[in-house]
């Protein structure tokens, strides 16, 4: 799976289980760290801890793992690191803090119409 297909899949999981103020940024251009960061918030510890759950659910159901993850104890800030993606979940408090769309202005921010999911017709 390409990096960008990776990116949109995550944002998908996550705003599947209501996540707040998704942000994917393309940062290759960047850092030869990752190409893309998924950046989300959670209303509480335990909804940044469901958050990266399915986040994780969600793409091993299509075979990817992550290569490591960090702040499952704490649940304030939860990273995923997929190696060309790396998703970070906060609580309101801890991405207010950490800012890391101010820290990485620069790089691009993916339209979200590009990964929300294509609308259902509303049955009649």
């Amino acid at each position: 799976m390409d990096s960008k297909t990776l990116a949109i899949a995550l944002a998908r999981a996550l705003d599947a289980r209501k996540a707040q103020d998704i942000r994917v940024l393309k940062v290759e251009d960047l850092t030869t760290v990752t190409d893309y960061f998924v950046i989300a918030t959670g209303t509480s510890t335990t909804h940044v801890g469901a958050l990266a759950d399915e986040a994780e659910f969600a793409l091993s159901r299509q075979g990817v793992e992550p290569l490591r993850t960090e702040g499952h104890d704490g649940k304030r800030w939860v990273l995923l690191d997929y190696g060309t993606v790396i998703v970070h979940v906060f609580t309101k408090e801890a991405h207010d803090y950490y800012d890391l769309e101010h820290l990485w202005a620069d790089a691009a921010l993916m339209p979200a119409a590009e990964w929300l999911p294509p609308e259902t017709p509303a049955e009649s």
